[in-house]
């Protein structure tokens, strides 16, 4: 290499140092630029974060150890009655496994120190990103306001959602286990009668333990106010996006540190043309062997979607049913409640001015189809007509009612109130019903009208309108909402 090309390239090297301390120069100002524009996030999202995590942990906690008792239970049961046919047999199959339900509580109570292993990722992409989220503040510097105890704040959140990763992935431990397990009592135990209904609860546990975790985990990634502001403000940053791709679940999953790596990482995966050229040759048959397999395919992924349509809550084909499941089960009181809203106008006559009556409701869903509930409304009176507005107070009304589900979004209701209503113009004295019965039964429409907000109505008909003196309109017309 002569001189003159060796300064020639040392100088281009000399100048891509130079460019690329100017941009990396240039991109830290960018990002010192933006954090000055963000709002500083407030401690109450870190309290949030602690506080929603703590329950999480104490409900899988709990969850768990009801679930490990049982099946405890139900296997000493099976053992106990096994052994009468055949002890030895008894004793192997069930001596170890009731220690290791034993031992999976103990440390689900935290006795035997915690569970770190390839589960330690089960809690899902939410809690990835929150986890995440927290770990970029700590790293960064001016996100967060500044007041007394925020570092404490951000350790204690940090903690509690690692002490949840850690039951998660325990109770995930357990899941295997129990769903081993069981398959194992199957076949040992299929060539003995008498054991059909115990096998069955225990599955039916297995099968309700998972779908609690499940439910458990849609509730957690209900985001409050202040979460969902500080996570808003926190993914616009570039550096939280870059700080993702090298601290996520998918980036441990395939070790990815940077794009660079991301490429390595990838590298000796199968392409899909490759993998579409070793099924031909596997086969044979040339390009017609291609169709083929895409026919099977297309068949298989018809089924898999029919059941999925049946048991979508599913996660696990070892965790299919052998019983019809209540999908309400493991739904909480609370959770199980639904609070709503209608109104219905009356139109005026001698006796009543136009009335509007605002009722509020709770009702508590007993079947996926079908709920019960109470409500009370108040009777507004509006006036005789546009010549003739004013307010005034009508009565109330206490209400109970049955709602079922018929088809699609089309319901049976049908309720039993008692309407108050005292005062009647034109009426003599004596001859008016303070209290009034009325039986309904009709239909009612339901629609979505966002996530957390549906709105209904109902046509009803009251068949003891008859008795009310003075008589009243039969058809009851109702607009509202649920929530």
């Amino acid at each position: 290499m002569s001189a003159m090309k060796f300064i020639c390239y040392l100088a281009l090297f000399c100048q891509m140092g130079v460019l690329g301390a100017y941009a990396q120069d240039n991109l830290a100002k960018k990002q010192d630029s933006l954090l000055k524009k963000v709002t500083p996030i407030p401690g109450k999202y870190l309290s949030q974060v602690k506080q929603k995590s703590d329950k999480m942990e104490r409900l899988v906690t709990k969850r768990s150890e009801v679930a490990l008792a049982r099946f405890m239970k139900q296997e000493e049961k099976l053992k106990r009655r096994l052994a009468r046919i055949d002890s030895l047999k008894a004793n192997n199959l069930f001596a170890h496994s009731i220690d290791s339900l034993g031992s999976l509580k103990s440390r689900v109570k935290g006795k035997l120190g915690k569970y770190s292993g390839a589960l330690s990722q089960s809690g899902g992409p939410y809690l990835d990103s929150l986890s995440n989220s927290l770990g970029f503040l700590k790293e960064s510097k001016g996100l967060l306001e500044q007041s007394k105890g925020i570092t404490d704040k951000l350790n204690g959140s940090l903690k509690s959602v690692d002490n949840l990763k850690d039951k998660l992935a325990q109770a995930e431990q357990i899941k295997a286990y129990i769903r081993e397990r069981k398959q194992l009592l199957k076949e040992q135990l299929s060539q003995y009668t008498g054991f059909t209904k115990d096998l069955q609860k225990m599955n039916k546990e297995a099968y309700y333990y998972a779908q609690q975790l499940k439910e458990y985990k849609e509730v957690f990634k209900d985001k409050k106010k202040a979460e969902q502001k500080a996570m808003e403000m926190i993914k616009k940053l570039p550096a939280f996006n870059d700080f993702m791709s090298k601290h996520s679940q998918l980036a441990s999953l395939f070790n990815i540190q940077g794009a660079t790596a991301s490429a390595q990482s990838l590298e000796g995966l199968q392409t899909r043309n490759q993998v579409e050229q070793l099924i031909q040759q596997r086969l044979g048959g040339g390009p017609s062997a291609g169709a083929a397999v895409s026919q099977q395919m297309a068949e298989a992924r018809s089924r898999l979607n029919e059941l999925k349509s049946k048991f979508p809550d599913l996660d696990n084909a070892a965790e299919m049913p052998d019983f019809k499941p209540k999908e309400m089960k493991t739904k909480s009181f609370l959770q199980r409640l639904e609070f709503g809203s209608n109104i219905q106008f009356q139109r005026s006559t001698q006796f009543f001015p136009t009335t509007s009556d605002l009722a509020g409701q709770v009702a508590y869903k007993f079947h996926k189809n079908g709920s019960a509930g109470v409500g009370l409304s108040y009777k507004l009176g509006m006036g005789t007509g546009f010549n003739d507005i004013h307010f005034s107070g009508q009565g109330m009304s206490i209400r109970s009612f049955v709602d079922w589900k018929l088809k699609g979004t089309f319901f049976l209701n049908g309720g039993y109130e008692q309407n108050y209503q005292p005062s009647y113009a034109g009426v003599p004295e004596g001859v008016g019903q303070p209290w009034t019965q009325s039986g309904l039964v009709g239909i009612s429409k339901k629609y979505k009208i966002n996530s957390k907000l549906k709105g209904n109505m109902m046509v009803l008909f009251d068949f003891l309108y008859n008795s009310h003196v003075p008589r009243t309109d039969p058809v009851k017309v109702r607009f509202g909402y649920n929530f």
